[in-house]
This record gives structure tokens, sequence and C-alpha cells, in this order.
């Protein structure tokens, strides 16, 4: 059993995994040691990839000296703090996100001196927000005492200077988009007076804008409606109440007309042709109005109970109630269909979807106009007469001519003669009836005193129109305190035997 034997049974023996075992290769020290391997040992190590967090700069450049070992730990330090930097401002932007209050971490920055001796090349860090010369400068303020400094140089809080800074910096207050500076090349001072200047316009825009948007949100307009009003239109269609709405016919300062086909109410008949007179929410027209309503025995309790907005419906009930009595006593006038609130539909006068024209753009003949004439004089004796009313507010515009007759439309501010006003009222109607025929060529018209007589059934013989009215202040005086003296007796009346009976006139 030589060597042989031994190399032999070497030979047949298998690796443990289930291959045959394999043998290296034998080679001989002068093999190793030659420079052909190397140089190949070399080429094989120089095909693998470079790892790209490595600094090339710092491995291949010949500047640096790398016998120091000071300088080797100072390069490798330096490279795992801008790792770290790295990493850190990584994880600020994912904690703070799309905030709008962040959150800095650069306190836990890595900063060494010696960083910015090797940043020769001009690498300016803009993260580090500490050294940045464009950062804005904070305004300087003065401490509660007034006043820093000694002797002369002394800044007390009174500094003209320190005062226009202060100014810049409230501006943020009540203008956050104004650009006020920029802290580079803008040290902008504001004085007082300016401040204050931008200030009150800052305010009043506010203001401006608020009051539009309520009109836009919260009123009507001159040919639209609010949402609320909208919605209210919609339920009269739903319930069929109307069939369809076509448009608008008519605009004023009080109201919009549109124009609808009537639908049908259960035991109350809706007429082909409805307008749905839809009252402004906007209370700027109604400021000088509010003396037709207020003074009114009808609605006066209720009036002062009432928000400002919800006058508005007080106002239609309150033509509602003037229509009915005057449709009662043969007054041509619209019906009344129904209200909703600050809606109030109404038959429509004309034919066709064409409204009856006014009083004023009517064509009319003399025959016709004298026709009217004596029509428009029957229904102020006969409203002032049979329904206690004046209208208040009548002229050509209020007075429609359809199938040749005189139609009053417009009684939303109709008062009673017991109204404190009411006589002023109907003086004012007389002149405004007088001077239209008289300008449309009616003869014998009646003169504003003389009209004011026959309506009236006063005696005031005066051509003077000052002491006409003089006299027309007394007799309200007279009338207020009567009316004062007769609610007394009702009131003592009524806590002793209970409520009086209404009259017919009452509503």
């Amino acid at each position: 059993m030589d060597q042989v034997e031994i190399s032999s049974i070497s030979k047949e023996t298998k690796s443990p995994w289930g291959a045959p075992a394999v043998t290296a290769t034998p080679c001989s020290l002068a093999d190793v040691m030659s420079e052909q391997l190397a140089k190949q040992l070399h080429e094989e190590c120089s095909s693998f990839p470079i790892c790209p967090d490595v600094n090339l700069d710092l491995i291949s450049s010949e500047d640096n000296d790398t016998s120091s070992d000071l300088m080797l730990a100072q390069m490798l330090q330096m490279e795992f703090d801008r790792e770290f930097d790295t990493q850190l401002r990584r994880e600020e932007r994912k904690f703070n996100g799309d905030s709008k209050v962040s959150i800095s971490f650069e306190n836990f920055r890595k900063v060494h001196p010696f960083e910015d001796s090797e940043s020769s090349e001009g690498e300016v860090d803009w993260q580090d927000t500490r050294s940045d010369p464009y950062r804005r400068d904070k305004p300087t303020t003065t401490p509660k005492k007034g006043f820093v400094g000694k002797g002369k140089n002394i800044t007390t809080k009174h500094d003209e200077v320190l005062c226009g800074r202060k100014n810049t910096a409230r501006m943020e207050n009540f203008a956050p988009e104004v650009q006020v500076g920029d802290g580079i090349s803008m040290d902008l001072k504001l004085s007082n007076q300016v401040y204050n200047a931008l200030k009150r316009h800052c305010t009043a825009e506010e203001r401006r804008s608020a009051r539009l948007h309520e009109k836009k949100e919260h009123s009507t307009a001159e040919q639209a409606v609010d949402s609320k009003t909208r919605l209210l239109m919609y339920k009269m269609v739903n319930a069929g109440i109307l069939d369809t709405i076509n448009g608008c016919i008519s605009t004023g300062k009080e109201s919009v007309v549109f124009h609808a086909n009537g639908g049908s109410i259960e035991e109350q008949t809706v007429p082909e042709e409805c307008v749905l007179k839809v009252f402004k929410t906007t209370l700027n027209e109604f400021r000088n109005r509010d003396k037709y309503i207020k003074d009114d025995y009808r609605f006066k309790d209720r009036f002062s109970k009432l928000n400002p907005r919800k006058i508005i419906h007080l106002w239609a009930e309150k033509e509602m109630h003037n229509l009915a009595r005057m449709k009662k006593v043969g007054i041509p006038c619209p019906d009344v269909v129904i209200l909703k609130k600050h809606i109030l539909v109404m038959s429509f006068i004309g034919q066709n979807h064409v409204p009856a024209p006014k009083l004023k753009d009517a064509q009319l003949n003399s025959e016709d106009m004298m026709k009217a004439h004596d029509q428009v004089l029957q229904m102020m004796l006969q409203l002032y007469k049979e329904c206690n009313l004046i209208h208040a507010d009548l002229s050509e515009y209020n007075m429609l001519w359809h199938n040749g007759q005189v139609w009053l439309i417009d009684v939303s501010q109709s008062v009673e003669p017991t109204h404190p006003h009411g006589l002023e009222f109907l003086f004012r109607d007389c002149r405004n009836v007088s001077n239209f025929f008289q300008k449309a060529g009616v003869p014998d018209v009646m003169s504003v005193y003389d009209l004011f007589n026959f309506v009236s059934g006063q005696q005031i013989s005066c051509d003077n129109e000052a002491e006409f009215l003089a006299q027309i202040e007394a007799l309200e005086k007279m009338n207020e305190d009567h009316v004062q003296k007769r609610t007394k007796k009702v009131a003592l009346a009524t806590n002793e035997d209970g409520p009086p009976a209404l009259s017919d006139d009452d509503d």
C-alpha cells in the first residue's frame, strides 16, 4: 500500500454533498509572484461598479494630503455630517408635509468650523437659515421701560426709525397679503400717518366686500332672485299653484315682477296668466319707507317686534290687505291669488304675455284721456271714502290702461287717513294727478287745492302751497290727538269688558 494506492483512494472519494470533489489546480510560487497575474487580478477588480455614496473626489484627488491621520479623520467626519444632514432634511420634509406650520430641525444639524474653509468652491447650504444672508431681519423692539442705550446713544420708543419698522411689522395683522419688505434692500419704514391711512383703507375694503357678499347671497338683484326666493318659487310650481314661470316683465325700486302661467288651488280658481311680485329683500330702499308702515295701527304692534328683514314680509302682507279692500268696493285692481312670505301672486293685467301699458306710455286720444281723468278722480274719491285708504304713491307710473279703463297697482305703501302723514300723502297724490292731466291737455282740470278738498271733504281756502301744507299739518295734529284719546278709551274698555268688536273696515 504505497503512495499510489492512497492517491487512487483519494480520487475515488466523493463530496459529502453528493457531487464529486474538485481538486484545486496546483501552481508554483513563481506563478503567484508573477506581474502578469497581478495585472489580471487588477483588471478583474476594476470591472466592479463603484458605490454611489463614496466621494471619488476625496479618493482620487491628488491635492488631498492623506498622510496625516487628523486630516483623514476630519474628512471622514465631514462626509458623515453631510449624510446625517441629508437624512435630517428628509425627515423634516416628511414630518411637516403640506402643513402651514412647519417645524425646523436646524438645531440638530452637524456644523463644524472647518466646513467653511473646506467649501472654498462657493458651495452655499441654503438650508442653514442661520447663515442665510437673505434672511429677513426681525424688527427690533423696545423694552418695557421705553428706551435703550445711555447718554447720547439713548433711543426711546418714539424714535422715527423704530416706529416706522414697528408699523411695517403691524401691517401683517390686517394686510398679510401686502409685501412690506424682504430684508434685502427694502428696509421699509411706515410713518404713523401712512400706517393709519392704510389701516382705514383695508377696513373699508373689508366692509365693502362683506356688503357685496351679503347682497349676492341674501338679497334679490335687479332681475334675479336669491336662493331662498327661488326655492319658494319652485315650491309653488311643484304644488301646482303655478304651471310655469316665464320671466321678468318689470323691475322697480321695491320689487321685481315675473310673468307665470296659472295652475290650480283647491276651492279657488287661478287665472290663466299670473304675476309674481317679489319684494326685494335689500333694506337700502326701505330705510326711508318705514313711515308708511310703523304708524299704521294694523301693523304697529307687529312692526316693533320684527327684525328689519322680516319687515319686507309685512310689506307684502300690507299690499295684500289693501288690494282686498279695493276689490271689495269694485275699484279695478289685480286679484290676489296667494301670499308666500315676500312673494305675492296676483292676476295679470294684460293679454298674451304682454302687460298693459302704464298711463304715462299709453297712446290715448283726447276722448280716452278725458275718460281716464274722470275715472282717476272717481277712484281717488272711492278709495278715500269707501276703502278708508290713501294711495300715497299715485302717479301715471302706478296706473295701467287696460280694456278702456284705468287700473290701480302698487298699493303696498297705502295708508289710512288717520295716519300721522296721511293728508300730506294725499296732497302729493293730488299734485301728481293734476300735473299729469294738465300736461296731457285735458280741459277743466281741477287744481291741486280743489282736488284735495274734493277728495278729503275739507274746506281749506288757500292758494299758497306753504300755507296750505301748514294747515294740513295742523289738521293731522288734531287728528293724531283724537286718535290717541280714542285708543286710550278702547284700551280702558278692553281691560274692563274684554276685547271690543271689530268693524267691517278692520282687517
